[in-house]
Parts: structure tokens; C-alpha cells; sequence
């Protein structure tokens, strides 16, 4: 995506992306997707940014540009060693309005509270109570946030601050790597979090079940379910392949509740669809279903979803319904995002 903004095509990306000194980084966020989301925190001159996950530094450049010299950009992250690079290569190109700091960004950065602006390049489990406390009133935060408790499920929420209450504004269609609570070298192949069972051999294999209060202490329903996908009884196409796949990911928390779930079988091939204790079945990117068998009632549930999907006209993200509502569970206060179907903007 070619970005006609000056200030971000100002910031060199093979200086941060493909630095010769520091070499590559592994899972960095896709440049154009960064400038995307850069582009609708709506950044102004003079405005205190805090980011959260500063990565290549590169996102970071891209705020400081846009915030410019009488501006702040606050970057954290769990990794001392991004941090420490991004210091150094924002520090050799004389970009002095940006700091690095070694924190977890889920309880945003308190000593240069408040900000204007935040921007997160990873997925929590929800919105924290903490960024919401750290933005000033009528401020932006820009961020993804899951619309189920299941990885790779996520929509791209711009939140302004309205007498104190956060609300979403607008949503993208798609997703950066979980959050963690310590750096760690993979965060894509097994997710951190909502994963029910993997296996590690001889492929990595997980599946994440919507049911899991229902199943049991062993996971043997998960475990049955994961079984039944990599050794499946019946193949099929689906006849209106191909899938626009980040629309059928936000169509299916809304079709298939509880029962929807999402696997990632050999060669990390992602599936959707309906599982049970004992069938399961889910639609492949490539279009490929996958079933126990032939009459599975989890085929059935989901052909019942892609006709529904197929109904609604396949809608973009703002086809969908919003609403944040409190959620102090986990140890991590703050709001779930919810989806609801067919609400007009």
C-alpha cells in the first residue's frame, strides 16, 4: 500500500525493517498495515503518544513523524532487547522525541501519563482499564482487540474517549500477535493463550473450542476434536471458494457462539467451524471442509453458517455492530469488545 502522507513516506522502513547492523526481525507487523492504523490514530503536532510494542522502532518513527517536534512518543515493550535497539537506531538518525522503556505496555506507562494518543501492535484479552485511565478526554487509541476469547479473532478498533467512557468509533478487519507477559521468540506457531490442546509433533497443531467451561480438567473433547480434523473422514470444496477469509473470521463469532471454533492443522493451515465432543468440521482458508464424517452434525451446523454468511452478502467490517462492556476477570481490568450482526454506521 503506497501511503500519500509525506510525513510517514519521510521515515526510511529498510532502516528499521532491514538493518544491517541489528539484522531482521522476527513476526515485525506488516508496514502497511502500521501505517494504516498510524493513519487513524489521526496523530497531531504536539500530541503525547504512548505506544505499546515498539518492535522495529519503525511504528514508532512513523508517530514521531506525525506528532512532530514539539510532540512525545512513549514506546514499551517486554523485550529489553528491541528496546534497546530501537533507542539506538532512533538516536542514530537524531530522532530525539521518542523514548523506549522496558515495561508491560498492559498497564500502559504511568510516569509520562497522560497521552493524546495510544497505538498497540498486539492483541490483549481486552481493552485495559489502564490505557483508558491514561488518555486525556476527548483522546484516541487505536488497537486490536479480540471479539471472542479465541486466537486469531480480532478486529482493529479506533476508541475515542467521550466523558470518560471509551467507545469505538470505527473497525478494520485484522489482527497482530497475542500479547505476552515476557518476550518470547514465537508467539505465532502456538498462540499464549485460548489454545484447549496442541501438539507439537511431528507438525504443531492447536485448536481452540468456544465450549471449553464444557468440557473436562483433561481437555478430552478439545483433544477428540483436534484428533477428528487432522484425521478426517470427508473432504469436500466449498462451491463459492474463494473465502474472504477476515470476513468469514467476524461472521462466524456471531454464527456459531459457543460451538465455533478455530484450529491450525499441518503447515499451519487455519480452519473455522463447529465442533463438538465427539464431531467437528471447519472450512479451511483455501475453501477445503474438513469433517468427521460425511453426515457429521458439525458439517451441517456449518454449511447452516456459510449459507447465513453467504445471505449477509459476505459484509465488511462495518456491517458490524459495536460495544465495549466491563470485564474486571482475568487479573486484567478493562472492556470486551462485542460484535452484534447487521448494524448500520
Amino acid at each position: 500500500m503506497t501511503v500519500a502522507d509525506p510525513l510517514l513516506n519521510s521515515v526510511p522502513e529498510p532502516y528499521y525493517l532491514h538493518n544491517e547492523d541489528r539484522g531482521e526481525t522476527l513476526h515485525r507487523s506488516a508496514p502497511e498495515a502500521i501505517q494504516r492504523d498510524v493513519i487513524a490514530l489521526q496523530v497531531r503536532d504536539g500530541d503525547h503518544v504512548l505506544e505499546i510494542g515498539t518492535g522495529t522502532g519503525y511504528s514508532g518513527a512513523l508517530l514521531a513523524a506525525r506528532a512532530g517536534t514539539s510532540g512525545r512518543v512513549t514506546s514499551v515493550d517486554i523485550s529489553d532487547h528491541l528496546v534497546a535497539w530501537a533507542n539506538r537506531l532512533h538516536g542514530q538518525r537524531g530522532v530525539t522525541t521518542i523514548t523506549c522503556h522496558l515495561a508491560d505496555g498492559m498497564n500502559g506507562y504511568r510516569p509520562h501519563a497522560p497521552y493524546q494518543r495510544i497505538a498497540a501492535w498486539c492483541a490483549p484479552p481486552r481493552l485495559p482499564r489502564a490505557w483508558v485511565d491514561q488518555l486525556t478526554p476527548n483522546g484516541r487509541i487505536v488497537a486490536c482487540l479480540p471479539i471472542a476469547a479465541q486466537p486469531s479473532t480480532t478486529l482493529i478498533a479506533t476508541i475515542t474517549l467521550t466523558a470518560g467512557q471509551p467507545r469505538v468509533e470505527t473497525v478494520a478487519f485484522g489482527g497482530y500477535a497475542q500479547s505476552t507477559a515476557t518476550a518470547v521468540d514465537d508467539a505465532l506457531t502456538i498462540p499464549g493463550r485460548w489454545v484447549d490442546h496442541h501438539l507439537d509433533q511431528p507438525h504443531p497443531a492447536w485448536i481452540s473450542i468456544g465450549w471449553r467451561d464444557h468440557d473436562d480438567p483433561q481437555h478430552t473433547g478439545a483433544r477428540t476434536a483436534l484428533h477428528l480434523l487432522l484425521n478426517p473422514g470427508h473432504t469436500e470444496t466449498y462451491h463459492r471458494a474463494p473465502l474472504d477469509w477476515l470476513s468469514w473470521t467476524a461472521y462466524s463469532v456471531i454464527a456459531g457462539g459457543p460451538q465455533r471454533s478455530i484450529a491450525a492443522l499441518r503447515d499451519g493451515k487455519r480452519g473455522i467451524g463447529h465442533t463438538t465432543a465427539t464431531t467437528a468440521a471447519v472450512i479451511l482458508a483455501d475453501g477445503t471442509i474438513l469433517a468427521d464424517t460425511a453426515t457429521s452434525p458439525s458439517l451441517t451446523a456449518l454449511r447452516t453458517w456459510l449459507h447465513h454468511w453467504e445471505q449477509a452478502g459476505r459484509p465488511g467490517a462495518a456491517w458490524f455492530g459495536t460495544s465495549l462492556v466491563p470485564n474486571d476477570e482475568d487479573g486484567l481490568p478493562g472492556y470486551d469488545l462485542q460484535i452484534t450482526a447487521g448494524a448500520s454506521r
